[in-house]
């Protein structure tokens, strides 16, 4: 807080690159955590993360004010008109300061709070590096697990555990290391589980123009003897080879092809890290051009030469997978190994692995790859001010496109959608979790981070249900099991869901992926409704003495408005699908003729009066008793209500987890079959044209729309953020609902009754998780 002078201003213009001449007027505020403008007439609020912002450029003094313009790691740009000079120049140094901080404590994670009371620890342990490899079939009688790095000795950016050819000393492990670049020497990161061809990875030798390791070459060797079935292995050098060449000249350097026999040298042209930092410089100002024309956008789009680098990455990645799916081992390096070697070995794995497709399986294979074996989250992001500004690069995020311009060309075969991608990647540089932070797996242990902030998978496993694909087919992994994606350069396409992301205009009024998912969770609901509803109607056929195939030779040929009613007529008074709850049909009941009434005509399933005196319920009472079969022999019906004895019970009293307050289970009130029918939503309201919740906040493109499952409205993230289960539906799965319907659901009798039923009988179905 030392560093904000001025907290608050005024009469801020916010302006549209779009439509410059009609500003947005609000007021500025500047937090420890954030800047917030909040535009008063049209209820607009923007957040800006300081640890978000990428540079701040104070433009000179014009006769509107003082402009001032942010761009963001999360490529928004803004342009803030402040009235006064002075204050303009506060907020621009406060920035400075606050956007990158001094100190490793001082950032984001170290500060934040939970809001949804989720503990620390959760997400900590949802991944485990020996577990992975255990998956892997390993160890086994080719790869042994290593103890040699428990200390971090002999390579402090690898993990503690190690998978090494089983037939390797200790000396030659520690020879290959100290011959390698940082001391990464040659280990295991994915094992094929069907024909042992694995991907290893390490840095860059220093071999200079003539040096050699002899234990170096016996690792190698080893490395491809642990793979019985094949004559020679690859080694996969990232880097162009002119670039390799280069680095001989400062002692590093390649492998020489003269020492390392039955191996076979392979360079792939991705280019180093300075080169994507210039390359993505290019493409944000291709982005934000205000009026391109198409020759302009294209042009800009050639000249910054992203995409070519993403396809190299691609390239790199499918000869890895293509080599290893045809029973060769390879092994990956770069200069230092933890840039370009991350990126092509996590892709690969996911071209061979369905595993690392899903939720669950992309994140441990960040946790392995990138977080495991040492990318440099706090330099490449550029966490602290003390960091060089050459060492900044945008790794991670051309891995992030890569997976997204996989998931265009095999759109059914991802568990997650594209907000999940978006999601990690702006949580990697607002280092509002501790999961990024550090640039190996000992530093994060040094900073005790499990213990002090919170985790990303924590949090993410909270809002699962915005990153569910709805494309994704279980069984593509069995059709499908192996990705081969297509590299013509026309496949690849410019992902404007990332780069023009907070640009009105640019994109389709609905996601598609929204809708799908939208459309998906409203048939689940009514699936689960129609569920409820067939138990309840065989519960009333039961009760009256009819049999399924008369009520449905009764409903054939109805459409659905007309089966209700047949339903109704059936029923008489016990239905609970009137409108008016029920007093519809009591009225009827007490018009009816003694010939016409049936069951419990003037009472609710569980005995009580609606409607008339005693003894004429007890009339109706004892007749509909012998009309439905239910006579004294086989059965009593009390003043209390109904006790069934000597007959089969009922499927719904046994099944449905909802129930009313009545001492017997075998009881179930009208007003309790009317409650479940009106919890659920028959018809959502469609997401199309909704521009802001009932909250005021608007809906932004990348904003997902939330339905109510009991009302059917539309919500926004916030409005939403209960789930409880709804007594309409038969399976009780806790679902989304609004905070009105939430409170309205956890009041209700089905609730509480439910609640107290579920302690007083252990045989009750419990709602399943």
């Amino acid at each position: 807080m030392e560093f904000i002078k001025t907290p608050k201003v005024e009469n801020v213009r916010l302006l549209d690159r779009f439509n410059v001449r009609k500003p947005i007027v609000g007021t500025l505020y500047l937090t420890a955590t954030h800047l917030i403008f909040v535009d008063p007439a049209g209820k607009r609020e923007t957040w800006i993360l300081h640890m978000h912002i990428a540079s701040i450029e104070k433009q000179p003094l014009s006769t509107t004010g003082s402009p001032l313009v942010i761009r963001c790691k999360t490529f928004l740009c803004v342009t803030f008109i402040i009235p006064r000079e002075r204050d303009c120049h506060d907020i621009y140094t406060s920035l400075l300061k606050l956007a990158h901080p001094t100190d490793i404590e001082e950032l984001y994670a170290f500060h934040y709070t939970s809001p949804d009371d989720m503990p620390k620890h959760q997400g900590w342990n949802f991944f485990s590096l020996e577990s992975e490899y255990l998956r892997m079939g390993v160890p086994n009688a080719h790869w042994a697990l290593t103890q040699m790095n428990k200390d971090y000795e002999i390579c402090d950016t690898y993990p503690k555990y190690l998978y090494v050819p089983s037939g390797v000393s200790t000396p030659v492990l520690i020879a290959s290391a100290r011959f390698r670049s940082r001391g990464r020497l040659p280990v295991l990161c994915y094992l094929h589980n069907t024909n042992q061809a694995a991907i290893c990875r390490c840095s860059q030798p220093l071999a200079g123009f003539k040096a050699r390791c002899e234990e170096d070459e016996k690792m190698l060797h080893a490395i491809l003897k642990a793979n019985p079935k094949s004559e020679f292995m690859y080694v996969v050098d990232t880097r162009p080879k002119i670039n390799a060449m280069a680095n001989r000249a400062a002692g590093k350097g390649y492998e020489s092809e003269v020492f390392y026999s039955d191996i076979k040298f392979q360079f792939c042209g991705i280019e180093n890290i300075h080169v994507m930092r210039s390359s993505l410089q290019k493409l944000v100002e291709v982005s934000e051009l205000k009026n391109p024309s198409m020759s302009a956008f294209l042009t800009g789009l050639e000249t910054s030469g992203w995409q070519k680098h993403i396809r190299a990455i691609m390239e790199t990645a499918v000869f890895i997978a293509n080599a290893v799916e045809d029973g060769i081992s390879v092994l990956v390096h770069c200069s230092d190994g933890w840039d370009r070697t991350a990126q092509t070995c996590s892709l690969a794995s996911i071209f061979l692995d369905p595993y690392y497709r899903t939720l669950h399986g992309f994140q441990a294979l960040i946790e392995k790859e990138w977080l495991s074996f040492g990318h440099k989250f706090t330099d490449r992001c550029r966490f602290l001010e003390s960091i060089e500004a050459k060492e900044e690069s945008p790794v991670f995020t051309q891995f992030i496109e890569c997976v997204w311009q996989l998931m265009q060309q095999f759109p059914c075969a991802f568990q997650f959608n594209e907000r999940f991608l978006l999601t990690i990647h702006d949580h990697v540089y607002s280092c509002q979790f501790g999961t990024f932070i550090g640039n190996c797996e000992k530093d994060r242990l040094d900073l005790r981070l499990s213990e002090r902030t919170y985790s990303l998978w924590g949090h993410m496993l909270n809002h699962t249900s915005e990153y569910i694909n709805p494309m994704f087919k279980k069984d593509y992994e069995l059709t499908n099991p192996v990705l081969r994606p297509n590299c013509n350069p026309q496949v690849f396409r410019f992902w404007k869901s990332m780069y023009n992301r907070f640009d009105n205009g640019v994109h389709p009024r609905e996601n598609i992926g929204d809708i799908l998912s939208a459309m998906t969770d409203h048939s689940t609901s009514l699936e689960d409704h129609v569920i409820l509803l067939e138990k309840r109607v065989k519960s009333l056929l039961k009760l009256l003495g009819k049999s399924e195939d008369t009520l449905k030779s009764k409903l054939q040929g109805l459409v659905s408005s007309e089966s209700l009613y047949m339903l109704c007529e059936l029923t008489k008074g016990l239905s609970p699908l009137s409108g008016d709850g029920g007093h519809a049909a009591a009225n009827s009941a007490q018009t009816a003729s003694p010939q016409n009434s049936k069951t419990v005509n003037n009472t609710s399933i569980d005995g009580s009066a609606v409607g008339g005196d005693n003894s004429v319920r007890d009339n109706e009472v004892r007749r509909s008793d012998s009309e439905s079969g239910f006579e004294d022999g086989g059965s009593q019906m009390s003043k209390s209500g109904m006790e069934l004895e000597g007959i089969e019970e009922v499927d719904s009293l046994q099944d449905s987890p909802v129930i009313s307050q009545s001492n017997s289970l075998d009881n179930l009130m009208l007003e309790q079959l009317e409650l479940e029918m009106e919890s659920v939503a028959v018809d959502w309201k469609t997401l199309r044209n909704i521009k802001q919740c009932s909250c005021a906040a608007p809906f932004e493109h990348y904003t997902k729309k939330h339905h109510c499952w009991k009302c059917g409205n539309v919500f926004c993230q916030r409005c939403i953020g209960r789930h409880i289960p709804l007594p309409g539906h038969y399976a009780q799965r806790p679902v989304p609902v609004c905070k009105s319907c939430y409170k309205e659901v956890k009041h209700s009798p089905s609730v509480n009754s439910f609640q107290s039923i579920q302690t007083l009988s252990p045989n009750t179905p419990t709602a399943p998780v």
